[in-house]
């Protein structure tokens, strides 16, 4: 579990997984529900990544369990048990993070990462991302302002982190990067949950969220 952090504005954090639903006040930019890995999801690391590919496709919350299962067959996990452990995963914090968005459909990415992706300490434009590392090093973030003086915060595998992004917040409070990891040999296993805003969704977002 990640180390304790001080519940001073804009982030808030604890064990709860009810934290995240603090998004929402104007002055939370980051809420991190702290825990660790479930143990069903413990196989996920020895997992050969060479064939496993990235999910990345938009769910409508009706039919969710069901795309995210067709989504990790075609991405090459395992069978039975253990991929149905990862499905519900993904489908509950999905729900959790439709239910705060009040969005109706979401975009999921679960991606393998082996390089230093997204390096630079940034916001992304998005109204709200959610980030969990399920493997290796977790994502770090930083107050704005002080990249280059720090401290850098860093999450652990299991913690479910909340983002405010820049159709949310013109000056976001917090910033985010993807774990270094080029220079270690280490490979990521991310989860990303962004609310779908095409066209034919976006009337599902309140308006100040949208671009």
């Amino acid at each position: 579990m990640s180390p304790a952090i001080a519940l001073h504005e804009p982030v808030a954090a604890g064990e709860d997984p009810k934290i995240l639903d603090r998004i929402r006040s104007a002055d939370i930019h980051l809420t991190l529900w702290q825990r660790p890995l479930p143990e069903n999801l413990a196989w996920l690391e020895a997992l050969d990544w060479d064939a496993i590919d990235d999910l990345d496709f938009a769910a409508d919350l009706d039919n969710i369990d069901a795309e995210i299962a067709d989504g990790l067959r075609e991405a090459g996990y395992p069978e039975a048990a253990d991929r149905a452990a990862l499905r519900d995963e993904i489908a509950a914090l999905a729900r959790r993070f439709s239910a705060i968005m009040d969005c109706k459909a979401v975009k999921i990415r679960l991606e393998v990462v082996e390089t230093d992706a997204c390096r630079k300490f940034h916001a992304d434009h998005v109204a709200a991302r959610l980030l969990m590392t399920l493997v290796g090093p977790g994502t770090q973030w930083v107050h704005a302002g002080k990249v280059a003086a720090g401290p850098i915060h860093h999450l652990v595998a299991g913690d479910v982190a909340f983002f405010k992004g820049r159709r949310w917040a013109d000056e976001p409070a917090i910033l985010h990067r993807s774990a270094p990891v080029a220079a270690t040999g280490e490979t990521r296993l991310l989860l990303v949950i962004d609310p779908l805003t095409t066209t034919s969704e976006a009337a599902a977002l309140p308006s100040e969220w949208l671009p």
